[in-house]
């Protein structure tokens, strides 16, 4: 399994995936037809385009790409009406192959209501779209924020050294907001200084490890006591925790 990141647009991630064996070549939510032709063209085809949810910034290369291709586009059934082009419909747990490779949906809503992850099991990796992003988490636009903490949870619950390929390169950002929720995590001051070496590398900060994410990542730490007592929730629930943390990162 080859995969290649294809930054778009302002700091959007397209993931070009190749498996040898078959010669199948698929994209992941391609945003941008000129930067995403330009690494597939290397392969001379594109089989499969798989879609975590609707978003524009996501699907925007969609109908170009399957006009130039004939590529099959694949999204979640409840998305069916605003995935352009869409033709072969995805369900929760379902495992879908393309090629020689199998990945599972996971269904995890709240940043829209039909959001997606592809988990490749047997190479450990995910593709977590607008949902889990490195030190970071998508915004509520149609979900709750219970549902948006659940979707996590499933992610979380995920193999520990399992890669995450998120949907921005929002880390820097990320990184701020958890150091000054989380001051005291030895593991966010590590992460700060590769943070930093890869970007000014002009590098991407993904993947990172799912393991990686619950020792660093403030919304995949809502159980923990030090950041309760330092918002003021000693008692609170841990989905009380995350909707405190997600309010305030709207506003960061």
């Amino acid at each position: 399994m080859i995969i290649e990141i294809i930054p778009c647009l302002s700091d959007n991630y397209s993931y070009l995936i190749h498996e040898k064996e078959t010669d199948t070549t698929s994209i992941v939510d391609p945003s941008e037809f000129t930067v995403c032709d330009e690494i597939i063209n290397k392969y001379k085809k594109l089989d499969f385009i798989l879609n975590t949810h609707h978003h524009a910034d996501h699907v925007g290369a969609n109908i170009a790409l399957k006009k130039k291709y004939n590529s099959k586009i694949l999204g979640f059934n409840s998305d069916k009406d605003r995935i352009p082009g869409i033709d072969i419909l995805l369900e929760e747990n379902q495992k879908q192959k393309i090629g020689n490779l199998e990945f599972e949906v996971i269904f995890i809503p709240g940043h829209t209501k039909g959001h997606i992850a592809f988990f490749f099991k047997k190479e450990k990796i995910a593709f977590t779209g607008d949902t889990l992003f490195s030190l970071g988490c998508g915004r509520v636009f149609e979900g709750t924020h219970e549902e948006m903490f659940h979707s996590l949870n499933k992610i979380k619950n995920l193999p520990l050294d399992t890669k995450i390929y998120c949907g921005h390169e929002y880390t820097n950002s990320n990184l701020n907001f958890c150091l000054k929720y989380d001051p005291t995590n030895t593991y966010l001051k590590d992460k700060k200084s590769d943070i930093e070496k890869k970007l000014n590398s002009n590098q991407p900060t993904i993947p990172s490890t799912l393991a990686e994410e619950i020792k660093t990542n403030i919304f995949l730490r809502c159980d923990d006591s030090e950041i309760k007592q330092g918002l003021g929730l000693k008692d609170s629930s841990d989905v009380e925790v995350f909707s405190k943390l997600r309010e305030l990162k709207d506003s960061f």
